[in-house]
C-alpha cells in the first residue's frame, strides 16, 4: 500500500538534505554512525504531517530506496495534536491491550473484560488498510491522505468504517436476536478476530456487533494509529430521533410501547484525546465518538468527535453532532397514554432518567471510573438546567417535591440469579383517600437497547382497593420456565406496572429493568509465569439452571499470552448445578502486566465472562 500521488502541498511528500541535528518542525535526516561500513540514518518528522506508509529515498543522481516505515500520531510529543501529559495515562489509553466494559443496569453495573490487541500481529497493517477502505479514500485519495494529519478527521474516519451501513466498513449491527447466519455479539471478547476476518475476507462486513463490540474494535484502531482512546458506557442512554432533546414515551390504554424514541439500558461509545484547534479555545482533551450506527452525520453512519466540555456546557453548535450526544446524556422523559378515542393523556415524566453513572476504567486498575461530571452537571441543580435551556429546549416538564397522593413504586428480591424463581413486588402507598385502582402489572425479556421481548409473567386487570395510608403489596412471581427460553445474553428483564384510579380517572406508571445475575468463572493458575515458559491455568464454572447445558465450550484468548490466537475447548454437557472445570496451556511471549480473558457458551447460557491480571515475569 502506497500513496497515491505524493504532493508536497499535500504534505505526503518531501525533501530535505543531510543535516548535523534532528529539526523539530520540518523533516530532517542525521548520521550517527558506528566505525566500520554501516551508515545508521535518524529520521525525524514534523508533528503535523499525515500519518501512514512512507518511503524513504536516496537521490544522489540515482534513486536508492532505503526502506519504509509507519508514521502514527505520537501522544508522547508535545507539538503533536494528541499529546498526552501524564506517562500514567497514556498506559493506559494507547499502551494498554486489555480493558473492561460496563454493562448491565444502574442498579447492578457489570465489567466485561475485552482484549484490544492493539500490537498484535498484522493489525497495524489491518487500521491503516480500513484507513484506506474509507469512501473518502476512493473520491479524492490525495485529500483523504492529507487530512490524516488531523486526529479529528481520522476519528471520523473510523467512526464511519467500524460499522458498514454505507461503505466498506467492518461490522454488521444486529438488534433482532437472530444471528444464525452470522456471530453472536456477545460472543466476542476481542478485537483482533473481528479485525482479521474482515481483511483477510477482502473486506467483507463482519456479522454481528452491538454498540460495545462497534467502540471497542473502535478504540483498538485508534490506539493502534496512536489516538489515546477509552471505552465509555452510559446508563440510562437515550435515542432521539426527531432531534428535539426530549424522548417521548406513548403507550395505549394496554401498556404497549408504541414510542419511536427510546432509552437504552446502556449505550456504549469511545472517548478519544486530541486538540480541537477548529473551535475555539479551551475544548482540547477528550472528546466524544460513537461508531454504532444510529443516525446520519453529513450524509454518513458516524458521531462526533465532539468535546465534552461542550457537552456539559450545552454548545450545541459546535462540531460535530453535539444534539444527538447531548440527548443521549440530558433528554428529558414525558410519558403519554393514548386513550382509545385518540386522546393522548399525560402520565408523567422526568428530567433526571437519563444520563447516569457514565463510566471508563480507571487508570491503572480495574476499578470502575464514574466521568458522569465530565458530560454534565450534577443531576437536578441548577446548572444542569440551565445547560438544558441554553441546548434551545424549553421543556414543559416541572420538577415536583413529594405531594400526597397515589404512590406507584416497583421492588425487587436482593437474589436474582440466572436459572432461579423469584419475586417482585408492585407497591402502591396512599396517603390521602381510600382508591380503587385497577391494577396492570407485568414482566418482558427487554434487550440492551430498550426493546421488548416476549412476557415472563403478568397480573392483568386486577381491582385493587388501597386504603388512605396503607402500602399494599402486590407480589408477581417470575419463574424460570416462564422466562428461560426467552430471555437474551443481555439477562434484562423489564417490569412495568400501570395504575389506573377509577375516579377521578388517572395513570400512574412505574418501570424497572432488571439484570440477572451471572455464574463466575473461577480462574487459578498452576505454576509460575514467567515469559517464553509453558504456563497453565485452571478453569470452573458451574451450571446454574435447573437443566442440562449442551454444546458447551471454552474460549481464552490474551495478548501476549496465546500468541494472537483464541484457545478453545469444548467441554460437552454439563448437567444441572454441576461443576465443569478446564485446564489450559500458553506460553507468554512478554513480560508485564497482561491479562487473560476467559468466555464461556453454550446452548442455554452465554455471554459468561472471566478475567485474570497475570504478572510475567523474565
Amino acid at each position: 500500500r502506497k500513496w497515491p500521488l505524493p504532493k508536497e502541498q499535500s504534505g505526503t511528500k518531501s525533501t530535505f538534505s543531510l543535516t548535523d541535528s534532528a529539526l523539530k518542525t520540518a523533516w530532517s535526516v542525521s548520521t550517527n554512525s558506528p566505525p566500520g561500513n554501516v551508515v545508521s540514518l535518524s529520521v525525524s518528522s514534523p508533528p503535523d504531517v499525515p500519518i501512514g506508509l512512507y518511503s524513504l529515498t536516496l537521490d544522489q543522481g540515482q534513486k536508492v530506496k532505503l526502506g519504509e516505515f509507519v508514521l502514527l500520531f505520537n501522544p508522547w510529543c508535545a507539538k503533536d495534536a494528541v499529546y498526552m501529559e501524564e506517562e500514567r495515562d497514556r498506559q493506559e489509553y494507547v499502551l494498554s491491550q486489555a480493558g473492561l466494559i460496563y454493562k448491565g443496569t444502574t442498579k447492578r453495573i457489570k465489567a466485561s473484560p475485552w482484549t484490544f490487541g492493539q500490537f498484535e500481529p498484522g493489525m497495524l497493517d489491518i487500521c491503516l488498510k480500513l484507513l484506506d477502505e474509507n469512501p473518502k479514500y476512493s473520491s479524492d485519495a490525495d485529500a483523504d491522505c492529507s487530512g490524516r494529519r488531523n486526529p479529528v478527521y481520522v476519528t471520523r474516519v473510523i467512526s464511519a468504517m467500524i460499522n458498514s451501513n454505507d461503505d466498506k466498513g467492518v461490522l454488521v449491527g444486529n438488534w433482532s436476536g437472530d444471528y444464525d447466519d452470522g456471530v453472536r455479539p456477545s460472543h466476542w471478547t476481542e478485537s483482533v478476530a473481528i479485525l482479521h476476518q474482515w481483511a483477510d475476507n477482502c473486506c467483507q462486513r463482519v456479522r454481528y456487533g452491538q454498540c460495545w463490540v462497534f467502540a471497542a474494535v473502535a478504540c483498538t484502531v485508534s490506539r493502534a494509529l496512536g489516538i489515546p482512546c477509552r471505552v465509555v458506557t452510559n446508563f440510562g442512554s437515550a435515542h432521539d430521533t426527531n432531534s428535539n432533546l426530549l424522548i417521548e414515551f406513548l403507550y395505549d390504554e394496554d401498556g404497549n410501547d408504541i414510542s419511536d424514541d427510546s432509552v437504552w439500558n446502556f449505550h456504549v461509545w469511545v472517548d478519544n484525546w486530541m486538540a480541537r484547534p477548529d473551535l475555539d479555545a479551551g475544548y482540547d482533551g477528550w472528546q466524544a465518538s460513537d461508531p454504532t450506527p444510529q443516525e446520519k452525520s453529513e450524509g454518513v453512519f458516524c458521531c462526533g468527535p465532539v468535546p465534552l466540555k461542550a457537552i456539559k456546557e450545552g454548545e450545541l453548535n459546535l462540531k460535530y453532532d453535539a444534539p444527538f450526544v447531548f440527548a443521549e446524556v440530558n433528554a428529558d422523559v414525558v410519558e403519554y397514554v393514548k386513550l382509545t378515542n385518540g386522546r393522548m393523556v399525560k402520565m408523567g415524566g422526568s428530567s433526571i432518567d437519563v444520563g447516569h453513572f457514565i463510566s471508563t476504567k480507571a487508570v491503572g486498575s480495574d476499578e470502575r471510573h464514574d466521568i458522569t461530571h465530565l458530560y454534565k452537571h450534577p443531576e437536578g441543580s441548577l446548572q444542569e438546567r440551565e445547560v438544558f435551556e441554553r441546548a434551545k429546549h424549553h421543556h414543559e416538564l416541572q420538577q415536583k417535591g413529594e405531594e400526597p397522593g397515589l404512590k406507584v413504586k416497583i421492588k425487587v428480591s436482593p437474589d436474582m440469579d440466572i436459572g432461579a424463581d423469584f419475586d417482585v413486588f408492585a407497591v402502591t402507598n396512599n396517603t390521602e383517600a381510600d382508591k380503587t385502582c385497577r391494577v396492570m402489572f407485568y414482566a418482558r425479556i427487554v434487550s440492551y437497547d430498550g426493546k421488548p421481548g416476549a412476557n415472563c409473567g403478568f397480573i392483568e386487570d386486577l381491582t385493587m382497593e388501597v386504603p388512605t395510608g396503607k402500602e399494599k403489596r402486590l407480589p408477581l412471581r417470575l419463574e424460570y420456565v416462564d422466562y428461560g427460553n426467552t430471555i437474551t445474553s443481555d439477562r434484562l428483564i423489564q417490569l412495568v406496572l400501570i395504575v389506573i384510579e377509577s375516579s377521578p380517572r388517572e395513570f400512574h406508571k412505574a418501570k424497572r429493568t432488571i439484570v440477572l445475575e451471572n455464574p463466575d468463572i473461577a480462574i487459578k493458575l498452576l505454576g509460575e509465569p514467567r515469559v517464553n515458559q509453558k504456563l497453565s491455568a485452571q478453569i470452573s464454572l458451574q451450571n446454574p439452571l435447573p437443566e442440562p447445558l449442551q454444546n458447551c465450550f471454552f474460549s481464552v484468548i490474551g495478548a501476549g499470552l496465546t500468541d494472537g490466537k483464541i484457545l478453545i475447548q469444548n467441554v460437552g454437557t454439563v448437567g444441572p448445578k454441576q461443576e465443569v472445570k478446564y485446564t489450559v496451556e500458553f506460553t507468554p511471549t512478554s513480560t508485564g502486566s497482561r491479562t487473560l480473558t476467559v468466555d464461556f457458551d453454550s446452548d442455554k447460557l452465554s455471554n459468561i465472562k472471566g478475567y485474570l491480571n497475570i504478572e510475567i515475569k523474565e
